[in-house]
């Protein structure tokens, strides 16, 4: 029988319906595997989520390691970056802390209301930076629709499109992500104008599929749609989840919204045996 002593702990959060298994691995250490990964995010037989989150001790405030549904690793990942911000600013009675990341030190803030911002840094806008196969103009490229590409950490292929909700994006987003001018793959979005400074944005995830909400790609669509000069450099973003606002400033790019930690629970020694 197991004990409560032998269970490795979790946490359950989302942002805007874009959910994580978040591990505290800052007093107990914790090897994660793809396979672990891959069980956990497992919505029947493990817990499910689309990205899974690691919190180590680092040279800051915490270091932060994700990780995808099919178990391979997120560079970045916005909203749960400020979900477990929001936890470590609740736990330690803070207004604001950095996070070390495979991005960068992310700057993460309260926002008040209870919602939490964090700076993603500055857009990768340089074919090389994203990256694409070879060089190109990566404002529009050469692909059916005219997509612009931008990294935020991790690759993104952003279509504008007259009605996001028309885009069949089960289809159009795996045709996509393993896009060959997309070497390690990529984020896919489509998104319309819905009026000033106002985005309509949906998301294929890479290496997750279709999500309810997607941090880094609603900055890196806040910056697509800016350099386009199709919105300002502060934009809503409605997702299928919720809204999110994005604002490209000198210093990088802010995102701000809700986060929501819904429970707290413990993978037993018996099933965490069993994980190949």
């Amino acid at each position: 029988m197991n004990s409560f002593a032998d269970r490795l702990p979790f946490m359950k959060m989302h942002g805007l319906g874009n959910d994580f298994v978040v591990l505290d691995a800052r007093a107990r250490s914790v090897a994660v595997t793809p396979g672990l990964a891959r069980a956990i995010a497992d919505r029947h037989r493990g817990v499910g989520f689309d990205q899974l989150a690691v919190i180590e001790p680092g040279d800051v405030d915490a270091r932060l390691t994700f990780y995808n549904a099919d178990g391979s690793t997120a560079g970045a990942c916005g909203n749960a970056t400020r979900c477990i911000a929001r936890f470590l600013m609740d736990e330690g009675g803070l207004t604001s802390l950095r996070l070390i990341t495979e991005r960068g030190t992310l700057l993460a803030e309260d926002a008040g209301n209870r919602l939490t911002s964090v700076n993603m840094g500055q857009p990768q806008l340089d074919w090389r930076d994203i990256p694409l196969a070879s060089a190109m103009d990566t404002l529009e490229l050469p692909i059916d629709g005219a997509p612009t590409a931008t990294g935020m950490g991790n690759p993104h292929c952003t279509f504008f499109v007259e009605d996001a909700e028309a885009v069949d994006l089960a289809t159009l987003g795996p045709a996509h992500e393993h896009h060959p001018l997309y070497p390690q793959r990529t984020n896919v979005q489509v998104a319309s104008i819905t009026g000033p400074d106002h985005l309509r944005m949906r998301v294929w995830e890479r290496g997750v599929g279709l999500t309810l909400a997607s941090g880094s790609s609603s900055c890196a669509t806040a910056v697509a749609a800016a350099r386009r000069g199709l919105t300002g450099r502060r934009v809503t973003v409605d997702l299928d989840g919720g809204t999110l606002v994005v604002d490209w400033r000198a210093d990088g790019v802010w995102m701000t919204g809700p986060t929501a930690h819904v429970f707290d629970g413990g993978f037993t020694a018996d099933w965490l045996a069993g994980v190949s």
